[in-house]
Formats: C-alpha cells, sequence, structure tokens
C-alpha cells in the first residue's frame, strides 16, 4: 500500500476495493463490516457463571446461519503517547516532590518497556454478506463497474445501502449473542477501519492501536 508507481504493483494483491460508510468493499463485490470486541478473565469466573458463558457462546454459534471470522491482532504496545502525558502532568507539577516521583515513575515505566516486549491482543470478528446476484451481470456491474451517468450513480447507491443495511442486521444479531456472555462490542468505523487495514498491511511500520486509542473506542 505505498504510494507512487509500487502502489499500482502492490494494490493488485488487496482484496480491497474501497472503505465507505464504515463498511469495507471487497473486489468481488462482497461486503465486510469489523466489530472490536473486549476480552474476559473466563478462569476468575465462579463455575456457574463459567457454563452460562459457555452455554451463551453455544446458542451464539448455533444461531448463525452465515459465516463469521475470529481474527486476533497482536501489536507492540506503543507507550509513547502515555509516558508524554506523564511529562506534561509533570512540567504542571509545583510540588517539587511530587514532580520528583512522577519523573521517577516516568523513567521506570519508560525503562521497563525498553528492556520488555510488551504486547497488547485485540480482538475482532468479521461479519461478511454477500450480495445474491451473481458477479457476472450482477452487483458487481452495478455497483463497481459501467458507466457513471446519473442514473447509474444513483442505482449504485441504492443497491450499496440495500446490503449496507443487510449486513448492519447480522451486525446486530452477532452484538446481541456476544453481549450475552458479558463481552462488549463496537463496530470499527471508516477512520478506524483504514488504520486497522494499514497497520495489517505494514506491521513494521506502526505499532500503535487503531487510531483514537482502544480507551477511547466506545464500547456498547
Amino acid at each position: 500500500m505505498t504510494g507512487g508507481g509500487g502502489g499500482l504493483s502492490t494494490q493488485k494483491y488487496v482484496d480491497v476495493e474501497e472503505i465507505r460508510d464504515g463498511v469495507i468493499v471487497l473486489k468481488n463485490g462482497s461486503l465486510r463490516a469489523v466489530l472490536l470486541v473486549s476480552s474476559i478473565n473466563f478462569d476468575l469466573k465462579a463455575t456457574e457463571e463459567q457454563d452460562a458463558i459457555i452455554n451463551q457462546y453455544q446458542n451464539f454459534l448455533n444461531s448463525l446461519d452465515f459465516p463469521i471470522q475470529i481474527v486476533i491482532s497482536s501489536r507492540k504496545l506503543n507507550i509513547t503517547p502515555y509516558l508524554d502525558f506523564l511529562k506534561k502532568k509533570e512540567s504542571e507539577l509545583t510540588n517539587e516532590l511530587l514532580s520528583l516521583q512522577l519523573s521517577e515513575y516516568r523513567n521506570f515505566i519508560k525503562n521497563l518497556t525498553d528492556v520488555s516486549n510488551i504486547m497488547s491482543k485485540f480482538f475482532y470478528v468479521v461479519v461478511p454478506f454477500y450480495p445474491i446476484e451473481s458477479a457476472k451481470g450482477g452487483f458487481l456491474d452495478k455497483f463497481l463497474g459501467g458507466k457513471n451517468s446519473q442514473s447509474q450513480v444513483s442505482r449504485k447507491r441504492e443497491l450499496f445501502e440495500t446490503y449496507k443495511n443487510q449486513l448492519w442486521q447480522r451486525v446486530d444479531h452477532i452484538s446481541a449473542g456476544l453481549s450475552g456472555t458479558g463481552l462488549k462490542i463496537t463496530m470499527l468505523k471508516t477512520e478506524e477501519l483504514i488504520e486497522l487495514l494499514y497497520n495489517s498491511y505494514n506491521p513494521t511500520t506502526n505499532s500503535s492501536s487503531i487510531i483514537r486509542g482502544i480507551e477511547k473506542v466506545e464500547l456498547r
């Protein structure tokens, strides 16, 4: 996903056609939504709670009549923003003792992350939707290709909205099912999807979390 002439040769290996309205449109015409899912410490739950979680998850899986993809992403924790925050707070303190303690704490955190490979894990559920129409003369031609007349543009938008709404129904079904297990779910928006895909195709260029940071993504 580099720029310039190299980008053209690279893009043919990327399945994504475009990202709009929080939806990934693949080159084959199918759609994808991506849900960010929280985690729970299963081992700390009481036996009754564990059984309830297992039963609810089993019911969720049995309720699915479409495929889903579960993705676990491990990334090196980017502690720089937190260190910058501490440094700013340190400069604002008027109490010399508190400022010294905060400085020592900041150095401790920095040294700890320098010698340790601290990783953070992110859990995603990828929800697909495949248009019923065949690729030949169907959804692809009407949505991705064809002439760009006003009627064609309106028709493409209409098709996209129709399929997107059906995708949203699947998202709601998955959110309801997983929420019953105690997990929190949020759907990634366009900006976050772009960041996620960029980091996936360029794993060595950026080790940070998604654009707003996991702590700023509202979980419902």
